[in-house]
């Protein structure tokens, strides 16, 4: 316990870093935070917050890039699946506080089609290409267990995650280390 608080007191430190999972971890939590434009978008309208055709798409898509990028592609997807299912768990909490205090809604309504499916593609092509670069560290299970810990904690404070943000980050780091 004292080695984690001291290794997140160095990640903290100005010109720390989260360790050799920062930058996918800071990816990540963009598409987290995404998730809020998302629901912005949904929030109020027939449209449901699971999109199984949509999300069949970004699968494929992630399936097919991965085979070319040399990445296992079983691995990939199901790194996606788990970011998937953090992003809707960012709208399902979102929906809860909404509901509950009407008076934080976001004033603007983002397009989702132009918008932030824009925005989220460009993430998975960011994201995909740090896999890549990652692919060793996360083979070894053991030390990517411990980096995903450091970077996910690290990243709730660097970012200031408020409690749903953080439940959704902790969903999609399960899939990080393969």
């Amino acid at each position: 316990m004292r080695i984690m608080a001291l290794a997140l007191t160095l990640a903290l430190m100005p010109g720390g870093s989260m360790g050799p999972l920062g930058e996918l971890t800071d990816l990540m939590v963009r598409r987290i935070r995404a998730g809020d434009l998302v629901a912005a978008a949904k929030f109020g309208t027939p449209r449901p917050i699971d999109d199984p055709v949509r999300e069949r798409q970004v699968l494929e898509d992630v399936r097919t890039r991965s085979v070319a990028m040399g990445l296992d592609p079983e691995s990939a997807v199901r790194f996606f699946r788990a970011q998937i299912e953090a992003n809707k768990a960012v709208q399902r909490g979102l929906y809860v506080r909404w509901t509950r205090h009407p008076d934080e809604v976001p004033d603007e309504r983002p397009d989702l089609l132009t918008d932030v499916r824009r925005r989220l593609d460009g993430l998975t092509t960011e994201i995909l290409v740090d896999l890549k670069e990652t692919e060793q560290l996360r083979r070894s299970v053991v030390s990517c267990e411990v980096q995903a810990k450091l970077a996910e904690r690290s990243a709730a404070v660097v970012h200031h995650l408020d409690e749903v943000h953080e439940d959704a980050l902790a969903r999609a780091m399960r899939a990080v280390c393969s």
